[in-house]
């Protein structure tokens, strides 16, 4: 019969700070969120004179969301970073998963000191001016689409992550598969991935996180505007306050008599018309963290 034992001191206390320290953190990530919302459907005039956090939403409006659709630049740039995020996760995990499951191999030779030298980049790099170079001048993808694929489709972070867990998929799995005549293709997208359904699922978080919020490559290997990226188009709203990014903004704004008093909400309205996709695919994906990567593997 087990006996239940009462916590100690010690641990009672570890528990309360951890309880009140995350509590501090879970509220000062939801109140800029909570502040951004609640202002962006807010009266224009009424959110331009805050000075301090907004509680509530005052005097409901969506004049700051029309303005915002207003502007071809947000459509264009949202088509862009779905077809960004679309491609770079595809490809990149095509190839990492496929480079992870050789590298996973006891029979690859050559797999340890390959490792070292991916290992030795998450470390070191050459810099922004010799990927600027290579992308610009060698690889020719200056003002391309390609520039803000091909370069971030691998990431030796993700590789490693992936094969760890194809090294903790027992090895009698891929010998029986091999002696009922599996090739390695058949091995590995029909036996071993699905077996890891968590670490891909984490994986594919990283990928979509990171080209959604991406923007630096955009600027520095882009020109054309029409390329451009949803969060370089926010850039501009916020930042540089562009003419030719805000041209929609400028000209509703006009109509109305007042062009700054609009200006504030559409940062606002800018900024949760760019984060919604993230928190409508996120919850999609969160259950796999939950799960064990190997529960259900073996039986028996």
């Amino acid at each position: 019969m087990a006996m239940v034992r009462n916590k100690s001191i010690g641990s009672r206390v570890f528990n309360f700070v951890n309880i009140v320290f995350f509590a501090f953190v879970i509220i000062a990530c939801i109140l800029p969120v909570w502040h951004v919302f609640c202002a962006s459907f807010s009266d224009a005039g009424w959110v331009l004179n805050q000075s301090g956090i907004i509680w509530q939403i005052h005097d409901f409006s969506l004049t700051g969301y029309k303005l915002v659709f207003e502007n071809a630049n947000i459509w264009t740039g949202y088509l862009n970073t779905f077809f960004y995020v679309i491609a770079n996760t595809a490809l990149g995990m095509l190839l990492t998963v496929m480079g992870a499951y050789a590298l996973s191999r006891k029979d690859f030779l050559w797999a340890n000191p390959v490792m070292l030298g991916i290992s030795f980049t998450m470390l070191f790099s050459g810099g922004i001016i010799p990927s600027y170079i290579l992308v610009t001048q060698y690889l020719d993808m200056y003002d391309s689409r390609w520039a803000l694929i091909i370069p971030t489709c691998m990431n030796a972070f993700n590789l490693i992550l992936i094969r760890t867990a194809l090294q903790n998929v027992p090895a009698s799995l891929e010998e029986s598969a091999m002696l009922d005549g599996a090739g390695r293709f058949t091995i590995l997208f029909r036996i071993m991935l699905p077996l890891i359904k968590a670490t891909l699922a984490t994986v594919v978080l990283y990928f979509v996180i990171g080209n959604w919020n991406s923007w630096f490559n955009a600027m520095i290997y882009l020109r054309t505007r029409s390329k451009f990226p949803l969060q370089l188009v926010l850039r501009e709203i916020l930042i540089t306050a562009s003419d030719a990014a805000t041209t929609g903004t400028v000209t509703s704004s006009t109509e109305t008599g007042d062009t700054a008093l609009y200006r504030q909400l559409t940062q606002y309205c800018t900024i949760i018309v760019s984060t919604v996709p993230i928190f409508i695919f996120y919850p999609f994906i969160q259950k796999y963290f939950e799960s064990g990567v190997m529960i259900g593997a073996i039986k028996g």
